[in-house]
């Protein structure tokens, strides 16, 4: 089993956005190839809007261009992504979306996919915090199954 299909089995009922693109991030990549029912919810459009698509149609006037530009050098060079973009629901609301990006890959270790795991975050009442982390809060509290296996794998904890 590959890990795009394992992923896939698992991500289905996740109460968190998850995403799995091929790995070609030049436009105009990546491609969604599965998105799951939670993602479907965060950003307001039909899966069948999402799969066949790039990320990219989140994107608005307020998606920072910095933060993208840190995204795609991640992306290109392999390496894990964790950090917040404005994006943009389908009925073109806002919300700041808080996303773990990561590279699946083959037994020889190229590059096959890349998971994104996403929530929606909103910004912390009270002092401003030390870091990036500390600011944002998730908008909804998940107690399934799965939360715990991603907690595990450091998905949404800065490096």
């Amino acid at each position: 089993m590959t890990a795009f299909k394992l992923i896939r089995a698992l991500a289905h009922d996740a109460a968190i956005g998850i995403v799995v693109t091929d790995p070609m991030i030049e436009p105009p990549g990546p491609i969604i190839l599965y998105a799951n029912a939670a993602f479907s919810r965060l950003v307001g459009r039909e899966l069948d809007e999402i799969v066949g698509r790039s990320p990219r149609f989140m994107q608005g006037k307020e998606t920072r261009r910095e933060t993208l530009d840190v995204f795609h050098r991640a992306l290109a060079a392999g390496e894990r992504f964790h950090s917040y973009l404005a994006n943009y629901r389908g009925g073109g609301t806002k919300y700041r979306a808080e996303i773990d990006c990561r590279s699946l890959r083959t037994a020889d270790g190229h590059i096959e996919n890349f998971v994104s795991f996403e929530r929606e975050v909103i910004r912390r009442l009270g002092r401003p915090a030390g870091s990036a982390s500390g600011r944002y809060e998730p908008t909804s509290v998940s107690n399934d199954a799965l939360t715990g296996v991603l907690r595990a794998l450091g998905v949404f904890k800065h490096a």
